[in-house]
């Protein structure tokens, strides 16, 4: 994209009036017709889409849990006002899906205990991007909101890679599938809800980035070298685990990683880093 691209990018006042018209509510989802739906897919089916709401429901356990740093981080209070719409946007989209697990998939249970049971599906790259690296740069962040360098690492893992490069993908082609095949309407419904706030959140950490870079050109070497320390986890990250395989439900895995790398590349030239040095 050109400049006019980035001239277009809202700021975070704007983002917050965005998120004031766009409430939805976790609890008010139609999910009646989902149990008969997952009742009827075979077992390939069921695998894959285990496997992929296994990796929804621990990423929004993982990243509502390591956002405050971000929060205390807010340069200004229009910054602030809208990291803390996006605080309760994260955790909004996790009581979304422990209720898909409650009155869909599993018997009803605390979000932890959701959590716990689909960590054991989840891979060692999964657990390198959500429980290493995520972790140790909020705590870097949360003991130094000043610290210039850890908000851009902070916040290139957070928004470029966890949601505009892994949960945009997973998103894309997750809802495509359900959609185009009228599967789980109801969690289509909820997961389209989710996939719109994340948007908004994108839309933050890139008008973020841009700022950041062109004030300090510098750090750029940071954006590029958190990315090219991850997307190989991503990359592995999205293929299921054993015997589950993609071609259950008809996706392309090679499409997905093309798809991820040419979303974020376009965000990249907004920001102005290349993944080259």
């Amino acid at each position: 994209m050109g400049s006019g691209a980035a001239l277009s990018l809202k700021d975070p006042q704007g983002l917050y009036l965005d998120w004031e018209t766009a409430h939805w509510a976790a609890q008010d989802i139609d999910l009646a017709g989902d149990p008969a739906d997952w009742a009827a897919l075979d077992d390939g089916e069921r695998q894959l889409l285990q496997f992929a709401l296994s990796s929804l429901m621990v990423a929004e356990e993982r990243i509502s849990t390591q956002f405050c740093g971000l929060v205390l981080a807010q340069d200004d209070e229009e910054e602030g006002s809208y990291l803390a719409t996006q605080l309760v946007d994260e955790v909004r989209h996790m009581q979304f899906y422990a209720r898909f697990q409650n009155e869909v998939i599993a018997d009803p249970a605390a979000i932890a205990a959701h959590v716990e049971r689909a960590r054991t599906v989840l891979s060692d790259p999964f657990r390198r991007i959500f429980d290493e690296a995520l972790v140790e740069a909020h705590e870097r962040l949360r003991l130094d909101p000043s610290d210039r360098e850890a908000k851009v690492g902070f916040v290139t893992i957070y928004h470029m890679v966890i949601e505009g490069t892994l949960g945009l993908v997973t998103s894309h082609f997750l809802l495509g599938l359900l959609r185009e095949r009228g599967l789980l309407p109801g969690f289509a419904d909820g997961y389209g809800r989710i996939a719109a706030d994340e948007q908004r959140h994108i839309a933050y950490g890139t008008w973020f980035l841009r700022e950041a870079v062109a004030e300090e050109p510098a750090l750029a070497q940071v954006v590029r070298d958190r990315l090219i320390e991850l997307l190989p986890a991503v990359a592995e990250s999205l293929s299921p685990p054993g015997d589950v395989a993609f071609e259950a439900l008809g996706i392309d895995q090679g499409a997905l990683s093309e798809f991820g790398l040419n979303a974020l590349n376009r965000r990249l030239a907004i920001i102005g880093v290349s993944l080259q040095d």
